[in-house]
């Protein structure tokens, strides 16, 4: 992970360690590595989806075994330079910043994020369509429904879900949906 932190820019380095401690904090859902790639990869550097999640993952794991040994600034600092691969000494002061401001409300939440083993959902968007034709029928005229939900998994990263559904199916769902409001409503 080291050596794909260093192809990251600081501002970029230091925008994902803020929504990592955000994320951490829950005060977001996840973090949106996608989108983050894209920018980075627009600023010219060449870098992909897959090493950002690395990277993001092992930044997630710093900032959560930090607050879970309780580490004070200089203790996180002290063992960052202790490790095999040594960061840049931008990612450093960037780590050192983030803690020190943010460190602490993470050690207050930690314990509310053990209890959180299972994603989050983020976002639903639905479309309607009509399948016209195929290659193997000329007439269908069939309606069907797509469903995107936006989750985030438990290390903070944000994926989209796609599935298509026939109306039958489709109503199922929304009635299975109205139970589910109403039984919340009770509580």
């Amino acid at each position: 992970a080291a050596d794909k932190i260093r192809l990251i820019p600081q501002d970029f380095f230091a925008e994902l360690c803020e929504q990592i401690i955000q994320h951490l904090n829950h005060k977001i859902p996840g973090i949106n590595t996608a989108e983050l790639c894209q920018r980075i990869q627009t600023s010219g550097v060449d870098i992909s989806i897959g090493d950002l999640a690395k990277v993001a993952n092992t930044l997630s794991f710093l900032f959560s075994t930090a607050a879970s040994n309780n580490l004070s600034t200089e203790e996180l600092v002290t063992s960052l330079g202790s490790g095999v691969s040594t960061l840049p000494k931008h990612a450093v002061q960037v780590i050192r910043h983030v803690w020190n401001e943010q460190g602490k409300a993470i050690a207050v939440s930690e314990d509310a994020r053990a209890t959180a083993t299972v994603g989050q959902f983020v976002d639903m968007k639905w479309k309607l369509g009509v399948a016209m034709s195929s290659d193997t029928c000329r007439s269908l005229k069939y309606p069907y429904v797509t469903v995107t939900l936006t989750v985030a998994d438990p290390s903070g990263q944000i994926t989209d879900k796609s599935f298509e559904m026939t109306i039958p199916q489709f109503k199922n769902f929304f009635r299975q949906f109205k139970e589910m409001a109403s039984v919340l409503e009770t509580v």
